[in-house]
């Protein structure tokens, strides 16, 4: 008998050692993941189309792919890079998307099927990028922008609140018209810029930073948004939900936004590998890719979060009704549905905060210091700017 259970607590050393005691699995981000087993049989094939635009606010999305945070789930999820979410739900071709907090409001109000599911990012890194010369021109004169080719959208006086915001402060007109407008991706944006064919463009970053390190581009500091005007955060951009798709497979929903939840906290807890991600996936150099982790996660706070506060959404709306970037909004109960994240297993995002990345990366943190601490993390020596 002495024998018998000594080969049987070998046994079960062994079984333990390998990643599997009483069948489940350890969280190793293989395919035979944690969380798996529980998919509804009818789930376990269906591929979630998730799209996201090539924007920082939006580096949940790779990341969730490229750390392999869905396949620990069981996932099988498609990322669309620079997808429009919005028309693509409408059309019942995509199930999630990161998109802005406004362009959620107005698919609502003409009758997509969206909502809100988790939060994203309250604010911060979006830029006005003037080409070097017309900077300089600017530092002197702000009316040098009239006129001027700039990458600002469509109708920006109705669809920007970034544009109109700035340009009350600076005393310029907003309407479109008192200048040569162009609508493109951000991408794009930068390139034309670079080769002398536009003056300078509205962006989130990496495209902000691309300017600056390459030194085509300046980015304009009175533009630059964080907080709203009232001094508190809002909500720039979020996790929206095709409510067809919820319906259908709420597993699904609740698995996605706690995928999105932890990629959120491998943003925070490992931007090394993060920005090796964003870098692979917006074609980007890693120093600027590091740039821009590092305003997302520290100098800007801790503006990346999947919780969602009322008081936020109420925020943005205020500052879009104020803008008249938005003429109506329904109330936010009829947009936002926090049943899918409750119910998701996500950490409390404050707590993981506290305990997680304030003892490794703290708000104050310096870029030189916090690069040094994210190639510590990874056991890896520290790498001149590339």
């Amino acid at each position: 008998m002495k024998k018998a259970n000594e080969r049987l607590s070998v046994l079960i050393l062994l079984m333990a050692l390998t990643g599997f005691i009483m069948g489940f699995p350890i969280s190793n981000g293989s395919a035979q993941a944690a969380g798996e087993s529980a998919l509804p049989a009818a789930d376990k094939d269906y591929v979630v189309k998730l799209g996201y635009y090539n924007c920082d606010h939006m580096t949940a999305a790779p990341v969730a792919k490229d750390a392999g945070i869905f396949d620990e789930l069981g996932l099988k999820v498609e990322v669309i890079g620079n997808a429009k979410v919005p028309e693509a739900m409408a059309a019942g071709q995509m199930d999630l998307g990161y998109i802005g907090f406004e362009r959620t409001v107005r698919a609502h109000l003409k009758g997509c099927p969206i909502f809100i599911g988790a939060m994203n990012h309250l604010g911060g890194s979006y830029y006005l990028v003037l080409r070097n010369d017309i900077y300089e021109q600017y530092q002197k004169d702000r009316r040098v922008l009239l006129g001027k080719k700039l990458a600002l959208g469509t109708e920006p006086e109705k669809n920007s609140p970034e544009w109109v915001t700035f340009t009350g402060k600076i005393g310029l007109p907003p309407d479109g018209k008192n200048y040569e407008t162009f609508n493109m991706s951000d991408k794009d944006e930068f390139l034309a810029m670079k080769t002398g064919k536009l003056d300078g463009y509205m962006t989130c970053d990496p495209w902000g930073s691309m300017a600056e390190h390459d030194r085509s581009g300046r980015i304009v500091p009175e533009f630059t948004i964080t907080r709203m005007p009232s001094g508190k955060w809002g909500a720039c951009c979020v996790l929206s939900v095709n409510r067809n798709f919820a319906e259908a497979h709420p597993e699904l929903a609740r698995k996605m936004i706690l995928a999105h939840s932890k990629a959120i906290q491998f943003i925070y807890t490992h931007p090394l590998r993060t920005a090796e991600i964003f870098a692979k996936n917006y074609s980007v150099p890693l120093e600027v890719a590091l740039m821009t982790i590092f305003r997302k996660t520290v100098a800007e706070d801790r503006t990346m979060r999947w919780d969602i506060h009322e008081e936020n959404i109420r925020e943005a709306v205020a500052w879009n009704l104020g803008t008249k970037t938005l003429d109506q909004a329904a109330a936010t109960n009829d947009y936002t549905d926090t049943r899918y994240l409750r119910e998701a297993g996500t950490e409390d995002f404050e707590r993981f905060i506290r305990e997680k990345v304030d003892p490794v990366f703290p708000l104050g943190m310096s870029y030189p210091d916090w690069k040094k601490k994210a190639y510590a993390v990874e056991g890896r020596a520290l790498q001149a700017a590339l």
